[in-house]
């Protein structure tokens, strides 16, 4: 290992470029981001030049005070969803799915109200959000080994945001699906699925999906609170069911998020050498399938097959963003640099912790430039709002525009998530606009809104990645 002295007085160690990770100044800049943002705790992983870092800072649970240690594991959301692709790309490089299969071919007991929809989506588009169906549809089957299938038996009348194949959407819904798949062609529950092909290959030891296997570690705490204040612990660590494991409940550390990171860095190969997946099944994931209207909410500029994918100034990367109820994960994988890094935290301005210390990592490390925050130009522009004012509705979600406002509330089986958030919108171009006052969980500032026309006619608007169709003016 080569150690080098920086000009602020810190050892770090060099990687094959010659930059350096100093742990002493990003230990600090951790500290100092998350105590600015009101968050109660984090943990970071960096990968460099073949090396692991992990830092910790802040307490786990403000009401015990427990201190952060790297090794904590958190809830990591929606990441869950590549973990998920990974289940199911290592079938299709194996040869045993098919990704322009027909789903319906493999789970017969899949449908939507949509009679002729449910006939033509395939694999690659759940995998890559292209398939139409919704992602909040929070239904708690139990929590038995038959949860997965007792999801996709209800989620047979839940209507689709749009015609498959039409535009991306982001669906939880269709990844519950896929992680129903891996149980069918493997003959194992999803979380056993995972465990056996992905975390025990990878010796990710803090990695789980069940909550009851959480009590062995140092667990983070849920907080929740307003933007710029400290934040309390939650009143329940975790509200999704077991059913809800496949899209959004992955629980692990950051260390263990920058190992799965480094396999697909390596093309499917664990640091012993063991094949986990194939390589050309790992570089198919990373391949663009759909551009999105939405390059804000999750900095995105496309979707793979589970990745969400980055152009950063001509600089490729990878990655993805995840939230559970008051826990915010974060990871972003720069493959020319073979830089991956991870935050975890539980709550406050996480989003802007994520964003400042991100910018300058990748920067220092990768050479990459993030774009600029998103937020209203400098100078005001005019905008009719008129075509946008009305009512959106799907799954778990109304959204009501009226002049300059927007009201998004939470219903359906989504409604005890969270109390309805409104806030002004401020115009960024002709279809975008920008949402002041919701908190920092969606963005630094601002939240993206955005409307669409799809090539069907249909009306909708764009929050969180999601097109919700409008049903009233």
């Amino acid at each position: 290992m080569n150690l080098n002295w920086n000009a602020t007085g810190d050892w770090g160690t060099l990687d094959s470029t010659g930059r350096g990770f100093y742990v002493e100044h990003w230990q600090r800049r951790l500290d100092e981001l998350c105590a600015a943002h009101h968050v109660p705790g984090a943990t970071l992983a960096v990968l460099t030049g073949g090396n692991i870092h992990e830092l910790a800072t802040g307490v786990l649970n403000r009401a015990t005070g427990v201190p952060t240690t790297p090794d904590s594991v958190f809830l990591s959301g929606s990441i869950a969803k590549v973990h998920t692709a990974t289940l199911v790309m290592r079938l299709v490089g194996e040869g045993r799915l098919d990704l322009d299969v027909r789903v319906v071919d493999v789970l017969p007991e899949f449908a939507t109200p949509d009679e002729e929809a449910t006939k033509v989506i395939t694999v690659r588009q759940l995998l890559s959000h292209t398939g139409g169906v919704t992602n909040d549809f929070n239904h708690d089957s139990g929590r038995g080994d038959d949860c997965l299938a007792k999801y996709v038996e209800a989620a047979r009348g839940v209507a689709l945001d749009c015609r498959p194949g039409m535009a991306v959407s982001y669906g939880g819904l269709g990844y519950v699906v896929l992680g129903r798949l891996v149980e069918v062609l493997t003959g194992k529950t999803w979380d056993q699925a995972l465990r056996d092909l992905v975390f025990t290959p990878l010796g990710l030891e803090r990695s789980m999906t069940l909550p009851e296997e959480a009590l062995r570690f140092r667990a983070a705490m849920s907080h929740l609170g307003e933007p710029g204040q400290d934040p309390d612990p939650a009143p329940v660590w975790d509200m999704m069911p077991r059913s809800a494991g496949p899209a959004g409940r992955i629980i692990t550390s950051s260390g263990d998020l920058v190992r799965f990171a480094q396999m697909h860095l390596a093309g499917g190969l664990a640091p012993d050498g063991t094949r986990v997946m194939p390589a050309d099944a790992v570089a198919a994931m990373q391949r663009r399938e759909v551009d999105v209207p939405d390059k804000w909410t999750v900095s995105a500029d496309g979707w793979g097959l589970g990745w969400t994918l980055y152009d950063w100034d001509g600089v490729f990367g990878y990655g993805h963003d995840g939230a559970a109820i008051g826990q915010y994960a974060y990871l972003r994988v720069v493959p020319q640099a073979g830089v991956a890094v991870a935050l975890m935290t539980n709550g406050g301005g996480a989003r802007q912790v994520y964003a400042a210390l991100f910018r300058e990592l990748l920067a220092e490390l990768a050479g990459v430039r993030m774009p600029d925050p998103f937020a209203p130009p400098a100078q005001p522009i005019a905008v009719d709002m008129a075509p946008f004012v009305g009512t959106y509705k799907r799954e778990g979600v109304v959204i009501t525009i009226s002049p300059s406002r927007i009201r998004y509330e939470f219903v359906d089986g989504m409604k005890d998530l969270s109390p309805p958030l409104e806030a002004d919108l401020t115009p960024v171009s002709e279809t975008v606009f920008a949402a002041s006052g919701i908190g920092a969980s969606f963005s630094e500032d601002y939240m993206p809104v955005v409307f669409s026309t799809l090539p069907d006619g249909t009306s909708v608007c764009y929050v969180g990645m999601r097109a919700t169709p409008k049903v009233s003016d």
